[in-house]
């Protein structure tokens, strides 16, 4: 039985709002039992993935929501506006955060000191909220306010665990902040010229004002903010670092959903805020977009071949795979399978991505290992995570009919239906160098047996088989890598994304 419309339509403001008071109220838990805090976040975020399946629903059937925070009409107040793009996502960081809390429950044991836990989790929860709120919002300034919740929280996580993550937090806070001022500034422009924050306001104010000055120098302060918190190439140096040395927990949410939230900003200040039309109105706009898209998917898988830490590999792997979304977007203004394809890689990725980082943290866990040389034999002490590793791998590779490979073939398509043949060899090199990378790890899992005289010098883990709140999240991961794969080659999707094309004007369905 259905919910009634006026119940669902509260549902995005409960999620952010029920989320934040999580968080403050698992501080307070923490102090009566440690255990706690894990246990209320995740009850409490598998409720919000069902209310935001509920909201899916809604808008593929009735249309999209819109709430008035405090009955104040926009542009006077705070609106969020929730399509099938927003819901889309949403449901997607909320899975792969509930992933990554199971995940977490003996790997931060493995990782960070006991003491640390409650905050822990009090930190993910509000990156969490930080995340959910700039999915669902529909102002500049109120997206401006989650982003640095979500981007705040992540710093702290990011140095929780101490030693080389300390520097890596640092270098990344400087790296978002400036970033972050990049976005508040081209904010400011934009308000100056039309007087409004509402992401609908600006759409029908801004094609009256395309050839100012500020207007375009708001456009190009936020891209440029916004491509350096998604560690667009070559804005990315602060990325590998991070991505090495941070917890896996926190590596396998900020590769597989965190850097998607930046990007969907991206992709809203595209579609939402300044339209296709925007970048048809600089001719060549979107062909620069696409072949700095191209050279991070290039650079990226060129950098990744060149690492010996895995954890370091998977880092530049995802710079390139970021470059696929841009490149989806590039293309869109010619062809919507661009659209397509970059919406198709947001789901692909984050799920691919998450279990390859859930896997590397294991294996460091497990043998102490995070080199690739010695992973030699890996594959028959821990079949489960190797078997995950490879699975993901393969799907990041783009062989069919795995989930990767939808990815690639709809840029593939987008690329001959725009008649921009480079970008085809572009992605058909990259399937060649990503299978280069990522073979040298399923190799020495798998083919490669170990040298028992070496003494490779690693510490081993907790010595004891993997837990199942860990084994389980990469095991699901990889299960999804290849149903995935396969849902996006039949009929199925095809209401999701036609609702997704027609919400953010493409003015066609597929």
């Amino acid at each position: 039985m259905p919910l009634p419309i006026h119940l669902v339509e509260q549902f995005p403001v409960l999620i952010v709002g029920l989320s934040m008071f999580t968080a403050y109220t698992m501080l307070m838990m923490g102090y009566l039992n440690k255990k706690l805090p894990f246990y209320l976040a995740l009850v409490m975020d598998s409720v919000f993935l069902v209310l935001s399946l509920f909201m899916l629903n809604h808008v593929l059937t009735v249309g999209p929501i819109r709430y008035w925070q405090g009955g104040w009409r926009p542009p006077w107040g705070i609106e969020y506006v929730d399509d099938a793009m927003n819901c889309y996502l949403l449901v997607i960081v909320i899975s792969l955060v509930i992933l990554g809390l199971i995940y977490s429950k003996r790997n931060v044991e493995y990782e960070i000191p006991e003491r640390k836990h409650p905050t822990f989790y009090v930190l993910l929860q509000l990156m969490a909220a930080g995340m959910f709120g700039i999915t669902i919002t529909g102002d500049l300034f109120n997206m401006f306010i989650w982003l640095e919740i979500a981007s705040l929280t992540a710093y702290a996580l990011i140095a929780v665990a101490g030693g080389r993550a300390l520097r890596s937090a640092y270098n990344y806070v400087i790296m978002g902040s400036i970033g972050a001022c990049f976005y508040i500034f081209g904010v400011c422009w934009i308000y100056s010229v039309t007087g409004t924050l509402n992401f609908g306001d600006m759409r029908l104010l801004l094609p009256l004002v395309y050839d100012n000055r500020a207007v375009q120098m708001a456009f190009a302060m936020i891209v440029v903010g916004v491509c350096i918190k998604a560690y667009i190439f070559p804005l990315h140096l602060w990325q590998p670092d991070v991505y090495t040395y941070a917890p896996s927990t926190i590596s396998s949410i900020m590769a597989s959903v965190h850097v998607k939230v930046m990007f969907y900003i991206l992709i809203r200040m595209f579609y939402s805020v300044f339209t296709l039309n925007f970048i048809r109105h600089f001719i060549g706009l979107d062909m620069l977009i696409c072949w700095v898209a191209a050279i991070a998917i290039l650079v990226g898988s060129i950098w990744a071949i060149k690492q010996r830490n895995l954890k370091r590999m998977l880092a530049y792997s995802s710079v390139s795979q970021m470059g696929y979304i841009l490149l989806g977007v590039g293309l869109s203004p010619v062809s919507p399978w661009g659209l397509v394809g970059a919406v198709a890689q947001i789901l692909n990725h984050a799920v691919g991505k998450g279990c390859l980082f859930m896997s590397a943290g294991a294996i460091a866990q497990q043998e102490g290992v995070r080199d690739i040389r010695d992973l030699a034999g890996l594959g028959k002490k821990m079949p489960y995570a190797s078997a995950a590793f490879t699975i993901a791998a393969i799907s990041m590779i783009g062989i069919p009919p795995m989930a990767g490979f939808a990815s690639k073939l709809f840029l593939i398509i987008a690329s001959l239906d725009a008649a921009q043949y480079p970008f085809v060899a572009v992605l058909l090199l990259s399937g060649l160098l990503n299978f280069v990378y990522y073979w040298r790890v399923i190799d020495q899992m798998w083919f490669v047996k170990p040298d028992e005289t070496k003494d490779t010098g690693v510490v081993k883990g907790q010595g004891k088989a993997l837990p199942l709140s860990m084994t389980a999240p990469m095991l699901f991961l990889a299960f999804l890598c290849i149903i995935i794969g396969i849902i996006w080659l039949t009929n199925i999707p095809l209401p999701l994304i036609n609702h997704i094309l027609g919400n953010l004007r493409m003015g066609v369905t597929l």
